[in-house]
């Protein structure tokens, strides 16, 4: 089968793969629709992270089509979490918890390729007549989701009511931004660095747009600051902008340098959330999201066949495309 393979540290090559082992009972087989082209993705091709070793198939946010089994003929939608189904986090709908999680496209092969052998309980029904770059948003949709849902849990008034600042203007971002609207929220800022992506978010209106490196919004202005980047510079700038008693939901992953004031948080009791992906209820309720028109049109998504995967890792990289999300089709 062919497949777009990471190779080493900004590279990546399209070239033929051995097809998946016949599936084992309880799997299926899967011929891949629609993959998006996520952030995680971008962080291995950088070669920042030790868990995805080249050579890798990476990809998990996938769309395909089953080829085995019962549900052969059947277009589905990938949870690409893999939980044990039976510890304590597991059984209380915590999957992302789960000690012994695997994600595909990390240690297990991804879902950049024509085909891929995950477990049947990951497969979720998609409506037959959904579009299948749409029902690839699926998953950075239950991100985005997730992290809105747990500052829900907190905020001392209802969410329609906050002033809310979503930092980054990636696909997370992006959908943050839509969901946070979709909920009633009238005040919804959203800063990124690349004039393309901030273009991107003026023509389809996901906020009030402003650029980081020039003009930052008042100190301590938002209720809500979803740092969907999660860098030093972006800590620090949820530091500085949430409100005495608001909640910052961090869900980037950049890295691990200094930045969080945690001295402002102590004193203006500010909550702080650390949003690792989803749960399979994040993901049946991102479908309805998207399939019912809840987040728009997602006319600002990219298509481009997999045999181009490398000139979209490179124009990611290069900060040449405006896209919040490039779907590649095998």
């Amino acid at each position: 089968m062919k497949a777009l393979v990471y190779t080493g540290t900004q590279e990546v090559q399209y070239r033929e793969e051995p097809s998946p082992v016949q599936p084992l009972d309880g799997e299926a087989l899967l011929h891949i629709d629609a993959c998006g082209l996520c952030g995680s993705d971008m962080h291995a091709y950088h070669g920042l992270d030790a868990r995805r070793v080249p050579p890798l198939i990476l990809g998990h946010e996938a769309t395909g089509v089953v080829q085995n089994g019962e549900r052969t003929g059947e277009r589905v939608i990938v949870n690409p979490l893999i939980s044990c189904g039976c510890c304590f986090d597991c059984l209380n709908g915590r999957t992302n918890l789960c000690a012994e999680r695997e994600l595909i496209g990390m240690r297990l092969a991804g879902a950049f390729a024509e085909q891929i052998v995950v477990p049947e309980k990951n497969l979720l029904a998609m409506p037959a007549d959904m579009d299948v770059a749409h029902a690839s948003l699926t998953e950075p949709t239950a991100v985005s989701l997730h992290c809105v849902a747990l500052v829900e849990r907190v905020l001392a008034r209802p969410i329609s009511e906050a002033r809310t600042l979503v930092i980054g203007a990636g696909a997370i971002g992006v959908l943050a931004a839509l969901v946070l609207q979709s909920k009633g929220c009238s005040e919804v800022y959203i800063g990124d660095t690349n004039a393309l992506r901030r273009a991107t978010a003026e023509k389809y209106n996901f906020g009030h747009v402003y650029d980081p490196l020039s003009a930052e919004p008042e100190a301590g202005s938002f209720d809500v600051v979803i740092d969907a980047v999660g860098s030093g510079r972006t800590r620090a700038s949820s530091s500085q902008l949430v409100k005495p008693g608001g909640v910052i939901c961090h869900a980037g992953l950049q890295d691990d340098a200094d930045g969080l004031d945690t001295r402002r948080l102590t004193l203006q009791e500010v909550t702080f959330i650390g949003a690792y992906t989803y749960s399979v209820a994040d993901l049946m309720a991102s479908i309805d999201a998207i399939y019912s028109g809840k987040l728009g049109s997602l006319e600002w998504l990219e298509k481009r066949p997999l045999s181009d995967g490398g000139s979209a890792f490179a124009d990611v990289h290069n900060g040449v495309t405006g896209a919040p999300k490039i779907v590649l089709y095998p």
